[in-house]
């Protein structure tokens, strides 16, 4: 019975481990633009002029557009990275008090095709 215990605790331990490495924040990369932040798959982030600190102004079409960096129920603020909670209330990173946001458009690492889209997106940078 106590190795069955031992092997339980330690399936527990590994499944909360990995939910913890789920909720890292953005890392950087590298594109034509220079450093940027970028998603778990390496595709580049975005910041919206129309957000005000810590607040998302992209809902509804806007974030199927330009889908919110998710924060997982266990992210906690560090480096400069906070979450904040959106309007529907689900999770989202934020570096520097400004929401992250992915592009639909973007395809492969490296790319930043959301630059200067409507004059307010712009790649996120370290």
């Amino acid at each position: 019975m106590l190795k069955k215990s031992a092997l339980v605790l330690s399936l527990a331990l590994t499944c909360v481990s990995g939910l913890a490495l789920a909720d890292t924040p953005a890392t950087v990369g590298d594109s034509a633009l220079g450093k940027v932040l970028v998603d778990s798959k390496g595709l580049t982030l975005y910041t919206f002029t129309k957000d005000s600190a810590g607040k998302s102004g992209c809902n509804g079409q806007c974030a199927q557009n330009w889908p919110p960096l998710a924060a997982g129920p266990y992210a906690k603020a560090a480096d400069g990275y906070s979450v904040i909670t959106r309007d529907d209330g689900s999770k989202q990173w934020a570096y520097k008090d400004q929401p992250l946001y992915g592009w639909v458009k973007d395809q492969k690492p490296g790319d930043t095709t959301g630059e200067g889209v409507g004059q307010v997106w712009h790649v996120a940078k370290p």
